[in-house]
């Protein structure tokens, strides 16, 4: 626990739709430390972004409703937080966020420069010093000295994220950036007010593949340099390689196995991540699909609920989700039949 910063425990999320309720989100799991770039993988509707935006508290009130589970974020669990409380001291703070589309993110009649300042009025580390020091102090007006230190912050973060004649950069609209600039403001953005774990949700998906390199080092770069945590959804394999310290797969709204990079690519546990790492194009193979179709998450198959398309699928699947377990050093599966105790018993 001591070196967790974020711990998702047994959270259930279900979405009101017409059909029913549908379980996005069955009793998942996820650990994040200090400094640590985790992966979350898996297929469109697995899950990713949803567990993500329950993280951040910015689910749909309407439409999504939290059953069950906790999120701990420095031993603080954000889900008994107030939505004042979440957006004043965690959210755009010390949890920020890099989305998959950074055009959609700028409003597009303001500067660059103009959204940045605006952010930094309600969220320089500034304002969490004085909080510190000053916890009933309210929020002055944004004084020309604050302004100014706040404006020299954002340059010098510009250039670290390597944007070229930033002063100009703050001048422009998004419009008039490119794919691969305003995704590297976006990114400068979420490190500004100096937070402890930033969540970006497939940040490259948008940009061509040598951007998309440029993008993944800087990720890295600045993470181990400011020792900022990352929780880096995507549903790129290759990208994931690159950049993650370990890597959650997810399938069908569950978490089907987590593992440090080098074992979750070299000695996959469960079948669906065997199948997963087969599916991507090689010499000796060509292309594996995986047979059969994702579940209906208004009806869910019980149990493990890769169950129906796995071949070494039991009974025991299909009545009762497997739970956690270790098969070698922060390598966690659930299941029943993996192929680390398949490879066992054929040695036996």
């Amino acid at each position: 626990m001591t070196n967790e910063l974020l711990a998702v425990r047994n959270l259930k999320v279900g979405f009101g739709t017409e059909a029913g309720v549908a379980q996005i989100l069955d009793n998942v799991n996820l650990t994040i430390g200090p400094g640590e770039i985790v992966g979350l993988v898996g297929e469109s509707g697995c899950g990713k972004t949803t567990l993500a935006r329950t993280i951040l508290g910015v689910l749909p009130e309407n439409s999504a409703r939290i059953e069950a589970g906790t999120i701990h974020f420095e031993a603080k669990n954000l889900l008994d937080m107030g939505a004042a409380d979440m957006t004043a001291l965690v959210r755009g703070r010390d949890i920020t966020f890099v989305p998959q589309d950074p055009y959609s993110s700028f409003n597009p009649v303001f500067t660059v420069g103009t959204q940045i300042m605006d952010l930094m009025k309600w969220k320089s580390p500034v304002l969490r010093q004085q909080a510190t020091l000053e916890p009933q102090a309210k929020i002055g007006r944004y004084t020309r000295a604050r302004y100014r230190a706040d404006r020299d912050r954002v340059i010098d973060l510009l250039n670290v994220v390597q944007l070229p004649q930033p002063e100009e950069i703050l001048r422009k609209y998004p419009h008039e950036l490119s794919g691969g600039q305003r995704q590297r403001l976006m990114i400068a953005m979420a490190m500004l007010p100096e937070p402890k774990l930033i969540i970006a949700d497939e940040p490259t998906t948008a940009l061509d593949v040598t951007i998309q390199a440029q993008i993944l080092k800087l990720v890295r770069r600045l993470s181990t340099e400011r020792g900022v945590a990352v929780l880096f959804t995507t549903h790129d394999l290759g990208t994931a390689y690159e950049i993650c310290d370990t890597v959650t797969v997810m399938y069908a709204g569950q978490e089907m196995e987590s593992a440090p990079s080098d074992g979750f690519f070299t000695r996959p546990s469960h079948p669906y991540t065997k199948r997963l790492l087969e599916s991507l194009p090689s010499r000796d193979h060509g292309i594996r699909g995986i047979e059969g179709d994702i579940p209906n998450l208004v009806d869910p198959p019980s149990g493990c609920r890769f169950h129906p398309r796995c071949e070494y699928a039991s009974s025991e699947c299909r009545n009762a989700r497997p739970d956690p377990t270790t098969v070698a050093d922060r390598h966690v599966v659930r299941c029943y039949n993996s192929v680390t105790d398949l490879d066992r018993r054929a040695a036996q």
